[in-house]
């Protein structure tokens, strides 16, 4: 199936599984066009939804194109820099370049940014703020889902690697966000107050990163 908006058509997977009776859309990295539905949900009620909820498949698409532009390239710290492949070192900064080995892996150097990066930041935002609290210790991964992950029984705060590329200040914002759930574990109106408290204009933050 294909699905026609304005002169650009794009392809349509339907996803059909017994254990499901509703109906979801979602659009991908690849611009594709993601249907999952009960399997016996027939074509034509899948094309007539799509139809009916044209407007907001727009809008999704029109998200993730901006999702794959801030992601294409190589950033750091929240400067885009045109990357250059060499021969021999590792990675090499420049103004406006970035120079790599080539087939080397870049997330051993960006680990290696962010240990230092990342618990700064950590150690600055815990002496701001607001409420007393167990001082977290710090993990580093690549998530796909998530900017920060904070385990509220071993004080143990996650944060995603992918923060190495972007501005600092999406760094401080997850980090507020996951102290505050070292108080209030559900992302409650509570929540949302701590989090304000110690980071205002969180919601506008969080709403940008959506974007990446």
């Amino acid at each position: 199936m294909q699905f026609q908006i304005d002169k650009e058509t794009y392809d349509v997977v339907i996803l059909k599984k017994s254990k499901t009776n509703r109906l979801y859309v979602r659009v991908k990295d690849d611009l594709k066009i993601y249907v999952t539905t009960s399997r016996w949900t027939p074509n034509f009620y899948i094309k007539d939804f799509l139809e009916k909820n044209y407007d907001r498949i727009v809008k999704m698409i029109n998200n993730q194109k901006k999702i794959n532009e801030n992601n294409d390239g190589f950033y750091y710290l929240g400067k885009k820099y045109e990357t250059c492949y060499v021969d021999e070192g590792t990675v090499k900064l420049d103004d406006d370049k970035v120079y790599i080995k080539n087939g080397y892996n870049i997330d051993l150097w960006y680990k290696k940014e962010a240990s230092k990066i990342f618990q700064e930041a950590l150690d600055k935002n815990y002496n701001k703020f607001t409420r007393k609290i167990p001082k977290p210790s710090l993990r580093i991964r690549r998530m796909t889902t998530r900017w920060g992950v904070c385990n509220t029984k071993t004080h143990v705060i996650t944060l995603n690697l992918k923060l190495i590329e972007r501005d600092p200040k999406y760094l401080d914002y997850v980090i507020m966000h996951e102290l505050s759930h070292l108080i209030h574990g559900a992302h409650d109106s509570r929540f949302w107050s701590l989090v304000e408290e110690n980071y205002p204009g969180c919601k506008k933050v969080a709403k940008e990163m959506k974007l990446f």
